[in-house]
């Protein structure tokens, strides 16, 4: 049996609306993993070299490694989410959201403190 024919045998169809909004959470997750890799290859390609040798390729290779765990993880949320809301459950609590939240932050810190020891030499 494929996943879809199983998914549907859980509950009932849920109102269309609220599946539309699902699947716009899903694609802005899909939205934000592509940011990430885009973050991680600009940031290996176009920076210059950082104070600490290697340490932009680390950076670059995290940011990309986000993006792939935001992008894999993204199904699993839509479909969690469409259970519950098939089962008229209450909607999960998106798990990735605070890991990714504060590690872009502490990558956005570590690049910016980064740069301006690099133009300061």
């Amino acid at each position: 049996m494929t996943w879809p024919a199983r998914l549907r045998e859980q509950g009932s169809d849920p109102d269309p609306r609220f599946s539309f909004a699902n699947e716009r959470t899903f694609l802005a997750w899909i939205r934000t993993a592509l940011a990430l890799l885009a973050a991680g290859i600009g940031l290996e390609a176009f920076a210059p070299p950082l104070a600490v040798p290697g340490l932009r390729q680390v950076l670059a290779s995290l940011l990309v490694l986000a993006g792939v765990a935001t992008s894999a993880l993204a199904f699993r949320r839509w479909l969690r989410a469409e259970q519950a809301l098939r089962e008229r459950k209450s909607l999960p609590v998106p798990r990735l959201a605070p890991w990714l939240s504060y590690g872009v932050a502490v990558a956005a810190l570590a690049i910016f403190i980064l740069l301006v020891v690099a133009n300061l030499r």
